[in-house]
């Protein structure tokens, strides 16, 4: 892992940030203190069915709602 002062980051971002792109951590210091850490995201699909069994959609899930929640949404 790499460590990057916050003065080095400043002076070329689009380095390092190339750097990270390209899979590398860096440990960004200040007065040699460990202050953040930057690391590539990690791009994880949720898993399909996730919740299944979890909770059930009621049958009238989609119905019109009540006049007087609309009026209230409106304003009225």
């Amino acid at each position: 892992m790499q460590s990057v002062s916050i003065e080095e980051l400043q002076r070329d971002p689009l380095k390092y940030l190339q750097q990270v792109e390209a899979g590398e951590t860096l440990m960004i210091v200040r007065e040699d203190l460990a202050i953040a850490e930057l690391k590539p995201v990690q791009k994880q699909l949720r898993p399909f069915g996730l919740c299944t069994g979890e909770f059930t959609v009621p049958n009238d899930f989609d119905a019109p709602l009540p006049e007087e929640i609309l009026s209230a949404f409106e304003g009225q």
